[in-house]
């Protein structure tokens, strides 16, 4: 029997500016940046680490994510994860994890216009990962 679940919920604010772009296919794509915080402590000392998430969202979702989000927006996004895998022009190796968003949740008042509710997001239809539209 297989067991497979691959699931994601990552909160935080946004490192960057939202990037959209459309694919060859027409396909509209936000690339964002999340970074998430976590307090701890060591030997009675507070610690803090920052993870930069890597997030594509698609579609329309895409566009909302574009208009109304800003670096330093609060989001929570749910999804998967995605490894991305290409070759260097050395002939290197490469790869890196990014979260595929199927919902991402605005936490704070959009920075233009009225608020717009979360709705799910898919790739489109023959998209592959290994798939480079961008450069890695």
């Amino acid at each position: 029997m297989s067991f497979e679940i691959n699931s994601v919920i990552i909160g935080g604010n946004l490192a960057k500016d939202v990037a959209l772009k459309t694919i060859p296919s027409g396909q509209k794509v936000a690339s964002m940046v999340v970074a998430s915080n976590r307090t701890y402590m060591v030997n009675g000392e507070q610690k803090k680490e920052v993870l930069f998430m890597d997030i594509d969202v698609w579609g329309v979702q895409a566009e909302n994510c574009n208009k109304y989000l800003k670096k330093g927006s609060p989001v929570v996004c749910t999804g998967r994860l995605r490894q991305e895998q290409w070759q260097t022009d050395a002939g290197e190796k490469r790869s890196r994890i990014k979260v595929v968003a199927t919902n991402v949740q605005f936490l704070s008042s959009p920075k233009s216009g009225a608020g717009v509710a979360a709705e799910s997001a898919k790739e489109p239809d023959g998209f592959t990962p290994d798939t480079n539209w961008e450069t890695p």
